[in-house]
């Protein structure tokens, strides 16, 4: 699976071999050792170098319940009649599938999958940016997406990239996806990433966006093992990063109804109009995000309920032992 894939979950490989996680995780250690494979937080990639990037068809098996959970917490972000940018990635397309029931919303994106996820949507206006085909990720890069894209100016921009770290921030492994994507970022006043517990402490060739000019991750909850996962959501915190953790209970609560399909039934329904009656401002500009302290780990609302605002005193108390609980199992 590793070698097919480029990089599996150790969710993932126990689903598929019907075993526990921690007889898993003995087996990677073993085969670690043997210079099979490298282990990551979570899971394993091939060995010797950066991660590189694996395509769609493998990407859009990889932690498939953690990218619907962190769907349906980011859904919640946008309401009626907003205009965003929707970056490309399996992550980043169930999130439009989430968007499709959004009144009034304008969707700028250069991936094909979020378009066609949103190309029945009678009350969502989808621009596209002109560019090359890649058709790994069915993205357009290039010149020509990049200067679509300028003078462009919308909310906020919802992108993934292959490897998350406090240090770096978000990166990918190939250099065409990664000007484009900041080519979007440009364009928001905020700037949202969705990436899975599998992407954290995971460092890739091509830098994306610097840590400082992230406004708010969203992903799910490490496994209690990963104490690096934590760690880095702490830093993550630490450096301003607003975070939003839809937790394996959350997300079964925000996907009810839903059939265990993406973006199907009542929970679509509550992402996407429920959206639109959400208090906007939730998360401060970047430019603005020092003046507001440090962000702090939180779990997920129900998708009925805008995210809190972070770094309350005694929110910032729970998040903090809640880090602690995470370090300490």
């Amino acid at each position: 699976m590793v070698r097919a894939n480029g990089a599996v979950s150790l969710r993932e490989l126990a689903r598929v071999v019907q075993t526990s996680e921690v007889t898993v995780r003995r087996d990677v250690r073993a085969l670690e050792a043997e210079g099979l494979l490298d282990r990551r937080h979570g899971g394993a990639v091939l060995p010797g170098g950066l991660t590189r990037e694996s395509g769609f068809p493998q990407k859009s098996h990889l932690a498939s319940a953690e990218k619907t959970a962190i769907a349906d917490l980011a859904a919640t972000l946008v309401g009626e009649g907003e205009a965003v940018v929707v970056g490309a990635g399996t992550t980043t397309q169930e999130l439009a599938r989430r968007l499709a029931r959004v009144p009034g919303l304008t969707v700028v994106t250069n991936s094909l999958l979020v378009a066609q996820a949103l190309a029945h949507a009678n009350r969502v206006e989808v621009v596209m940016t002109g560019g090359t085909l890649r058709g790994s990720n069915y993205a357009l890069v290039g010149s020509g997406a990049e200067q679509s894209l300028q003078g462009l100016r919308v909310s906020r921009a919802f992108i993934s990239g292959t490897g998350l770290t406090a240090e770096r921030g978000l990166s990918t492994s190939n250099m065409l996806s990664a000007s484009v994507d900041r080519a979007l970022v440009r364009a928001a006043g905020e700037v949202v990433v969705l990436a899975d517990h599998t992407k954290l402490a995971t460092d890739t060739m091509f830098q994306t966006v610097p840590t400082e000019l992230i406004t708010r991750l969203v992903t799910d909850e490490p496994p209690a093992h990963d104490e690096r996962a934590a760690m880095e959501l702490q830093a993550l915190a630490d450096q301003g990063v607003q975070i939003s953790v839809a937790g394996a209970a959350a997300g079964s609560s925000a996907g009810a109804g839903a059939g265990g399909g993406p973006g199907a039934g009542p929970a679509s329904d509550e992402a996407g109009e429920g959206g639109g009656e959400q208090p906007r401002g939730q998360a401060p500009l970047p430019a603005q995000r020092r003046t507001h302290g440090s962000g702090h780990l939180r779990s997920a609302p129900a998708p009925s309920q805008a995210p809190p605002q972070l770094g309350e005193p005694a929110e910032r108390e729970r998040e903090r032992a809640r880090v602690a609980e995470m370090r300490r199992r």
